[in-house]
């Protein structure tokens, strides 16, 4: 078995993010953690995961501190996964991917969902990068710049 690269230590926030949540069922079980699921049998009949998969996913995402355990809340003895603060707030990258797909997917008709406001029902506008002084931002308009002295990194990258 060849050991994956950690980027745990690595400057670049992107890396960082990516070694805690960049493997696919890490966010598939994210995504259904956010539509309320919470057991280990759910998540497992719900993504088709073999078990032994599903343990490492679930134990790597408690490790990361995105998922904590809790007794189940009917009393029974099983345990629950949920999502903690860190975990809740990978829903604005799960947006972003889904949004993606939707404009860029070959077969967007294919894409059996849509997400909506559940108050008016409506889409959910596409995500959009604003500067402080409220301009709308593309990758041309920004850029990489060493942090403050006493907080910077050995290297900076996008």
């Amino acid at each position: 078995m060849v050991k994956r690269t950690s980027f745990e230590h690595d400057d670049c926030p992107i890396a960082r993010s990516l070694d805690a949540i960049g493997d696919w069922w890490s966010m598939l079980i994210i995504r259904e953690a956010l539509f309320g699921i919470s057991r280990f049998s759910e998540f497992q009949k719900r993504l088709g995961l073999a078990k032994n998969i599903l343990t490492v996913r679930l134990r790597a995402l408690i490790n990361q501190g995105i998922l904590k355990t809790a007794p189940a809340s009917d009393g029974s003895a099983y345990q629950e996964y949920l999502l903690t603060p860190k975990g809740r707030g990978v829903f604005p990258i799960l947006v972003a991917l889904r949004q993606w797909s939707e404009e860029f997917d070959e077969h967007p008709e294919e894409i059996a969902t849509i997400l909506v406001d559940k108050e008016k029902g409506k889409p959910v506008r596409k995500l959009e990068l604003y500067s402080q002084d409220g301009r709308l931002l593309g990758a041309g308009d920004t850029a990489l710049k060493p942090r403050p002295a006493g907080k910077q990194g050995r290297r900076v990258t996008a």
